[in-house]
């Protein structure tokens, strides 16, 4: 799928220092497998005047291994607090481990279910012919945010456009983005603005759902010895039998950790609003650029029409992680030097980088590497998962990318699903970084 071949080094090198990076940036993104594969070939490591860039697997992981080298100080004036801008310290281990626990792994079956329901019936009520950005790959995670991750008692509108504007400031409003200084200023602005909404509604959400759900608990805890009993008669249980409420947000208040884990309610609102930033807009890239990718290639949207019908969805989900290696929601990760490092060291192309540099880890590329990929150019469905970087890698890989794992297959299973599925156009970016309109249309 990728014999393209250009001599991308040969223009980079005969190009003003000024116009490197931004040509480099234009390949990334405009045709990255051909570029990538050049970098691989020719120049593994790539020091342009703005940040380094690596495309080789074992490059990109030992990199990616090493927070404490190579961080996430980028992040931490766009997330503030948060645990995903802290590396390998007291604060990430200690509420990763916790917010993991809560989303219990054993959940991802009903997650699954929910899923398929809530996808399946913005389907219907489209009635044939849907705007399938806004109307259905963000309105989803938006839902399930509401009732797995518990954030209640707001517009889903309004979760979106939360998530979206933290998502553009912190990932695509970085120095070598190249945003204009207005567009950059605007977004940072915006940022702060659905900051400060999100800010005052989980304080909100709180105060509304603690006493509530602590009164769940008390009557549960009061209630459980006249349920055993009744049991034990053979009795109908009736109200002694209610479940407590149950969604991410009841299990962290109905939790009380020791003072000295430091996880107080102060803490339980910065993650719960971790939640929301996480699951919208990454998840609705990814599922609109999936199903584009095989509603552009009829030979693979057939295997996996048949695929989506199966009971077992593992052959489907595997055809779905394969199509994001060549559509990812991005071509790499990034990182900030902390000291001085040698990457690569013993090879031909071993490279120092010095305290302060930014570096891009060319994912995309590491997903092409044939150290790692038999056959990359070829579409494999039954792929190594360990050596996809979809929810990142290391330390900083996704906190919820096992809700991801399910979500995001079954969202683009449900649109394949439809008999006649098709495309009016292609994704439309608006000039941004996300999709914005995508039009689908199925049956006769």
């Amino acid at each position: 799928m990728t014999n393209k071949t250009t001599n991308y080094l040969e223009q980079y090198d005969a190009a003003a220092d000024a116009d490197k990076y931004p040509l480099v940036r234009g390949w990334m993104y405009s045709e990255p497998l051909p570029f990538f594969k050049e970098l691989r070939e020719k120049r593994p490591i790539l020091v342009t005047p703005e940040c380094t860039l690596l495309a080789l697997f074992d490059d990109v992981t030992d990199v990616l291994n090493m927070p404490k080298v190579f961080t996430v100080e980028l992040y931490v004036a766009k997330m503030a607090d948060y645990l995903m801008a802290h590396d390998d310290d007291a604060l990430h281990s200690r509420e990763k481990s916790i917010m993991m626990g809560l989303l219990n792994r054993d959940d991802l079956p009903q997650v699954r279910a929910m899923v398929a329901n809530i996808g399946k019936g913005l389907l219907d009520q489209a009635n044939g012919r849907i705007e399938v950005v806004n109307d259905y790959c963000r309105m989803v995670p938006a839902t399930l945010v509401q009732d797995y991750f518990g954030l209640t008692g707001v517009d889903r509108k309004d979760l979106i456009e939360w998530s979206y504007w933290n998502q553009y400031n912190t990932f695509h409003n970085q120095p070598f983005d190249l945003l204009s200084e207005e567009l950059s200023q605007s977004v940072t602005n915006h940022q702060k603005e659905v900051s400060g909404k999100l800010g005052k509604y989980i304080a909100g959400l709180i105060l509304r759902r603690l006493p509530i759900t602590k009164a769940e608990q008390a009557l549960s805890v009061l209630l459980t010895p006249l349920s055993l009993l009744k049991k034990l008669l053979g009795q109908q249980s009736g109200q002694a039998d209610k479940k407590l409420t149950d969604d991410i947000v009841a299990r962290m208040l109905r939790t009380s950790f020791p003072h000295a884990v430091d996880f107080d309610i102060k803490r339980l609102g910065v993650n719960a609003g971790g939640l929301l930033i996480g699951a919208i807009e990454t998840t609705s890239q990814a599922v609109a650029q999936t199903i584009q990718f095989f509603l552009e290639r009829p030979e693979l949207l057939a295997k996996a029409v048949d695929a989506a019908k199966m009971d077992d969805p593992k052959a489907f989900d595997g055809m779905v992680w394969e199509a994001l290696r060549f559509v990812p929601i991005a071509p790499y990760l990034f990182r900030k030097a902390a000291g001085e490092y040698t990457v690569a060291k013993g090879t031909a192309h071993a490279t120092t980088i010095s305290a302060g540099t930014i570096i891009l880890p060319l994912t995309q590329s590491a997903m092409f590497d044939p150290t790692a990929f038999e056959l990359p150019d070829e579409f494999i469905a039954e792929r190594n998962w360990y050596h996809y970087f979809h929810f990142g890698f290391g330390s900083h890989d996704c906190l919820g990318k096992y809700v991801g794992m399910v979500l995001i297959p079954e969202m683009v299973r449900q649109v394949l699903l439809r008999s006649g599925i098709k495309a009016h156009g292609s994704i439309d970016y608006k000039s941004g970084p996300f999709p914005e309109q995508y039009d689908l249309s199925w049956g006769s």
